[in-house]
């Protein structure tokens, strides 16, 4: 039924101003014009779409909200964020992994997570 159709991801925030420097600036990710104005904004992240929008439960999931395929790249991104500021979360040990700087490796397998603003769970995957 829906195994041919694109999804995205939507994210709850506090502040939508807030929310759109971290997304804009911080992440680099590209705005679609409109919505903003209803409390709602859009991004462009690769061929798909990620929409934010004002919520009273904004950061309550506990979860992963959006998680990004990073094909090669994801030290080069988290050393980069980290230079915007961004926090790297360290959940630990987790069985068959090492963490080092922010990023957890699992034989091939690099995975990252930081939060937004909101406390909303962000997660870069790579060589999944």
């Amino acid at each position: 039924m829906l195994k041919d159709h694109n999804s995205s991801a939507i994210v709850a925030v506090n502040d939508i101003a807030r929310a759109r420097r971290f997304y804009e600036d911080v992440l680099g990710l590209t705005p679609v014009p409109g919505g903003e104005e209803n409390g709602v904004l859009g991004f462009r992240t690769g061929d798909t779409f990620l929409t934010v929008y004002k919520s009273d439960y904004a950061g309550t999931n506990r979860a992963n909200a959006v998680t990004w395929d990073m094909k090669g790249d994801l030290i080069e991104t988290v050393n980069a964020l980290r230079g915007k500021g961004v926090e790297f979360e360290n959940y630990g040990d987790m069985d068959g992994m090492t963490f080092s700087e922010g990023v957890y490796f699992a034989g091939p397998v690099k995975l990252a997570w930081f939060k937004d603003p909101d406390g909303n769970i962000l997660h870069l995957t790579e060589g999944i």
